[in-house]
Formats: structure tokens, sequence, C-alpha cells
């Protein structure tokens, strides 16, 4: 009882962090410049995907520290890598785009775009709580395709600079998701 208080707790303090760290990037315009200077660093594109294999290794093992923890290190993984000296121009133009989108007007349909994903790390989640293999590689699929499209669709040529990340970080994740779970299930 004890250690389910503790996790649920530690979850819930890494939630607030998480929380906290959106709510300064999207309030304090130096430390988000300061984020998205890093963010153009694309180590960090290659990294924040794998963040979903302790994330679902904490789900799988009902772990609300261990999902929290997860999800608040793959937001602020964004600005872990120094600034590049130098940055593909596609790249610059990408976030560009998603610093314009962020800090743009926002509206029912982006307010609507934007929860779509805590509804997918909810649905990753569940899927691994309740240990379904299928379902969880479904909602990864589904996290980096919506990615993809989303940026194809809204950034135009520059968005299509996330695809060798996202292909890479989704096939990475789906191999060691489907090994990892393999091997917790028969244990």
């Amino acid at each position: 009882m004890i250690n389910r208080q503790l996790d649920k707790g530690i979850g819930a303090v890494f939630f607030v962090f998480t929380i906290v760290f959106i709510v300064v990037s999207m309030t304090n315009e130096p430390f988000f410049e300061w984020v998205f200077e890093r963010h153009h660093n694309q180590w960090s594109w290659y990294l924040r995907p794998l963040f979903l294999l302790p994330f679902c290794y904490a789900a799988f093992n009902k772990s609300y520290a261990g999902m929290a923890i997860s999800l608040f290190a793959l937001f602020t993984s964004m600005f872990w890598f120094p600034k590049p000296e130098t940055v593909e121009d596609s790249v610059v133009a990408f976030l560009a785009f998603e610093k314009e989108y962020l800090y743009g007007a926002w509206n029912l349909s982006k307010w609507l775009m934007t929860l779509t994903i805590p509804i997918s790390f909810i649905a990753l989640g569940l899927a691994f709580w309740k240990r379904s293999l299928p379902m969880g590689i479904a909602v990864v699929v589904l996290m980096a395709t919506g990615k993809i499209v989303w940026s194809i669709q809204n950034a135009g040529e520059s968005g299509k600079s996330i695809l060798i990340p996202a292909i890479i970080g989704l096939t990475l994740c789906s191999v060691l998701i489907y090994i990892g779970f393999r091997r917790l299930e028969r244990k």
C-alpha cells in the first residue's frame, strides 16, 4: 500500500513538473527561445521517441511514477543537447513553423488538435496497462503517422524534415517494444 502511494505521489510530482515546463515554455518567450535553439539539434529528434519505451514499460508494470518521469524526460529532452553550429534549412523552416503555430492564435480547431497529444499518451498507457501488445503498437504507429501527416500537411516541404527521425524512431520503438513485451510476458 505504501509503495503504491509513493508511486502515485512521485507520479503526481513529475506530472506537475511536466505541466509547469509546458506552461513556462508557452508563457516565457526567452525560455521558449532558449529551448527551441537547442531543439534545432536533431539528436533530440532521434532521442525523443525512445522515451516511449520506458513509458510503455512503466504502464506494463502499472507505475504512475515511471510513466510520469518518462513524459517529463520526453518533453524536456528538447533542450538536452547543445545548440548546433549548423542546421539544415528545412529544419530551421520546420521549427519556425512549429514556433509560429504554438505562439499563434488558438482557435477551437487548434485546441482539438492539441488534445490528440494527451489522448494518444492515455491510449498508449492504457494499452500497456491492459497488456495489449497489438493495441500498444497500433497507438505508437498512429502517433508517429499523425505527427508525420500533421507536419507535412501544415508545414509543407519543411515538414518532411521529420520523416527520417520519425520513421527510425517508429521502427526502433516498435521492434524494441515487441521484444520487451515478449520477454516480460515470459516472466
